[in-house]
């Protein structure tokens, strides 16, 4: 495994997750009056994550535990994590989504974790959480499908938040392998075929304001980085689908810039933490740690650099 990438993955999200959070639930013109007419473009002091980068890092300890185990082991380090998150005194200052704590409730009173979740919730809760998925399964697309199915539903069991938790941890894992952006959504649609429709709507959605359907080839050059907001085609990010599909758009529109990245998902309508939190996940893989301002890993909650 490459530390510079694993560093790029964890630092990505949980920088995106705090630029994210200053700005969540405000509209984008809210966000400028607060801001400046450019929006939010620096991580703010204290750079505190949130309940985001807390299951991310709940999840990749119990993978870590768990090891080489089947998936009812493996969900059983992940139950003991999430219920040791569920208790911890900074959790509810988090502002952690209800389904999270419902879920994992009902783990810990002794639900199944195949029975745990909410039927019909799709919130992005469980894409969130799902780039330690990623990153540990990266040369296991199969194990990767299991585990990332399994991790997300236990919480969430829409099958659009199945196929957003599923679609998230890969997109880790194609960052990683350094794919060519513009065949990422062609080989997230294969990975992901038949979990859901809705999924797969808005994912198409993603190719159309990047305005690749016109482009001649595969092998086009992505668009460089516009100062436009981000689409209102593809939602608000309140539920997985559209906050995967949103942080697939940051990705793409500035491959060479992690900072372009989470700074264009903290500077959106709904959910900026998730959405810059996903988008930090990937923009991390594919450039790892160096590509990340020193500043900011210095300055982001429980760093380990002084």
């Amino acid at each position: 495994m490459d530390l510079n990438k694993a560093k790029g993955v964890i630092f990505g999200l949980a920088i995106g997750d705090a630029l994210g959070a200053r700005t969540e639930f405000m509209k984008l013109d809210q966000i400028k009056a607060k801001y400046g007419k450019e929006g939010i473009r620096d991580l703010p002091s204290p750079a505190l994550f949130t309940d985001d980068t807390q299951m991310s890092v709940a999840i990749a300890e119990a993978l870590v535990t768990a090891g080489d185990k089947d998936i009812e082991l493996i969900m059983e380090a992940v139950r003991e994590e999430f219920i040791k998150w569920s208790h911890l005194p900074e959790t509810y200052k988090k502002a952690p989504g209800n389904t999270c704590l419902k879920g994992v409730a009902n783990m810990e009173g002794g639900v199944h974790w195949t029975k745990s979740g909410i039927l019909n919730s799709k919130g992005c809760g469980s894409a969130m959480r799902s780039a330690p998925v990623g990153y540990l399964y990266q040369h296991d697309p199969d194990k990767l499908k299991e585990v990332a199915h399994a991790t997300g539903i236990c919480t969430h069991g829409h099958p659009a938040g199945d196929a957003a938790c599923i679609g998230a941890a890969y997109l880790v894992k194609l960052g990683l392998d350094g794919v060519s952006p513009e065949k990422m959504i062609a080989q997230l649609f294969t990975f992901t075929a038949g979990v859901s429709a809705e999924f797969n709507q808005i994912i198409s959605k993603v190719e159309k304001c990047l305005g690749w359907e016109d482009l001649p080839s595969t092998d086009s050059p992505i668009p460089e980085f516009a100062a436009s907001p981000v689409p209102s085609l593809l939602g608000e990010g309140w539920v997985g689908e559209e906050a995967v599909a949103l942080a697939l758009y940051c990705f793409l529109r500035n491959t060479d810039s992690y900072e372009k990245v989470v700074i264009r998902g903290a500077n959106t309508n709904g959910d900026s933490d998730s959405i810059a939190c996903i988008a930090g996940s990937i923009s991390g893989a594919y450039l790892g740690i160096d590509a990340i301002p020193p500043e900011w890993v210095r300055k982001i909650e429980k760093s380990p650099v002084p």
